[in-house]
């Protein structure tokens, strides 16, 4: 069959370009080996924040009592909590395919491979194999799971992300390797069950892309509610001979061994570039990512690559946006090249933690004069009445023309409030203009205008 579009996987970014590509009238197809949606549905972003939420209620019960209510008995049902992640997944999957078929996307099951200016050989699960024929090819085969040498993953005493989705029972005791979205974000759901959890970060912050006021904030919250921290600290190797596990780490002042039930590797991810025809073609690759322009072509003529193969940060709203882009300039449509300096990033641990543009070191280090601005959400009215006074927002302004250089937020729900300045930044909106514009109240979101305030000296509750 010929296609003017076939897109290699399914997860966010693959999806929503096919989706782009045929609302352009270009006759589109789309090749998955497993479930559409890809990791992000199916295995990470949806399923992660299913168990997330479970925890969180788990932990509204637990202090129900600071609310004015009693519950008597109740109880985690571990084995019952993954399951509606999972029944979560499977339904997200599903609309994926209701979408695909709305917009008449053929979908075709099994590897896909380019093997040639236009060609891609798709192999099915039964081995035989297929060539289809495309004007334009677009890669977006996505990561996986990053295994550090000495720590080998045996998906049942040492997991990666994928396992600890599914484990078969709660563990006693977790070591997290890694501190970013995903091992702070696996802390906390196990830890709010019950799990005595110790995270091991090679760094001197947990969460270390994150400006240091909010890693710091995060640390105390997490400190507070019973997670063991060890920062500047390796695991130098992990003994699974014996009923759990004996993890040895090196900190500054010497090797510690902690015992656990089982080891959850958080340490990133790796793109996901082998058989898939890049060196038979030639396709320039630097660093394990596909060297693309501005618009995701590579250094071969009709063939393009988009999300988590490609620079950038891997997220699943900057692989969807870059699908657009690059789907709208295959269509002969002029969209503008993203703005990866802008790009929100969120974690969905508890408090959650949200951000966007500079932290306060790169913006000095950058060369710019700045006012910072805070507000605690100790002194927010909605935060108090709502019983989540952890946590705070920092804002950043260039002080001379009084830009908003960055914005950086801990406590809870703040990744439903950080699009603000994600707009406010695009728009080239100043602190003066944040100030004029009216927030609600009582809400979370005044926090941001507070902390605008007081960058300029002009806060009125703190």
């Amino acid at each position: 069959m010929n296609f003017d579009l076939i897109v290699i996987g399914s997860g966010p970014g693959g999806y929503v370009a096919a989706i782009r590509a045929s609302q352009l009238g270009l006759k589109t197809a789309i090749i998955e080996k497993s479930e559409l949606g890809g990791v992000c549905l199916n295995w990470g972003c949806i399923p992660t924040k299913a168990l997330l939420k479970s925890a969180q209620v788990y932990d509204y019960i637990n202090h129900s009592k600071e609310y004015g209510i009693i519950v008597d008995s109740f109880k985690a049902d571990f084995d019952a909590i993954i399951k509606r992640s999972r029944d979560v997944a499977g339904g997200m999957s599903k609309g994926v395919s209701f979408l695909l078929k709305k917009n008449k996307i053929e979908v075709i099951k099994g590897y896909g491979k380019v093997v040639a200016s236009g060609k891609v050989e798709v192999t099915a699960d039964d081995q035989s194999k297929k060539i289809y024929d495309s004007k334009s090819i677009i890669i977006a085969t996505g990561a996986r799971p990053r295994e550090l040498p000495n720590i080998k993953i045996d998906g049942k005493k040492i997991v990666s992300y994928m396992q600890a989705m599914v484990l078969p029972e709660q563990p006693k005791s977790m070591v997290v390797v890694g501190s970013g979205a995903i091992g702070c974000e696996f802390a906390y759901f196990y830890n709010s069950l019950g799990t005595k959890v110790t995270i091991v970060e090679y760094l001197p912050h947990i969460l270390p892309l994150e400006d240091e006021e909010i890693s710091k904030a995060l640390t105390r919250s997490y400190k507070k509610s019973g997670i063991s921290i060890m920062t500047e600290s390796s695991v130098e190797s992990v003994d699974t001979s014996g009923t759990g596990c004996k993890v040895k780490v090196k900190t500054l002042v010497g090797e510690e061994i902690i015992e656990c039930d089982v080891v959850l590797s958080a340490v990133g991810i790796a793109t996901n570039l082998e058989n898939i025809g890049l060196e038979a073609l030639g396709i320039k690759t630097e660093k394990g990512k596909v060297v693309v322009d501005d618009f995701y072509k590579t250094s071969i003529d009709g063939v393009y690559a988009i999300g988590d193969i490609v620079r950038g940060p891997a997220l699943a709203h900057v692989a969807s946006h870059e699908g657009i882009i690059c789907v709208e300039k295959i269509a002969g449509k002029n969209p503008h090249p993203m703005n990866y300096g802008n790009i929100p990033s969120c974690t969905y641990c508890w408090p959650e933690v949200a951000s966007v543009g500079l932290t306060e070191k790169q913006a000095i280090e950058a060369g710019y004069e700045i006012k910072v601005g805070r507000f605690p959400f100790s002194a927010s009215g909605k935060a108090s009445a709502s019983g989540t006074k952890d946590g705070l927002v920092k804002v950043i302004f260039d002080a001379k023309y009084g830009e908003w250089l960055g914005c950086h937020m801990v406590g809870a729900n703040v990744t439903e409030m950080i699009a603000e300045a994600v707009v406010a930044r695009d728009l080239e909106t100043t602190g003066h203009e944040i100030l004029n514009a009216i927030h609600p109240h009582p809400t979370m979101s005044e926090a941001i205008m507070e902390a605008t305030a007081d960058a300029y000296g002009e806060c009125i509750h703190l």
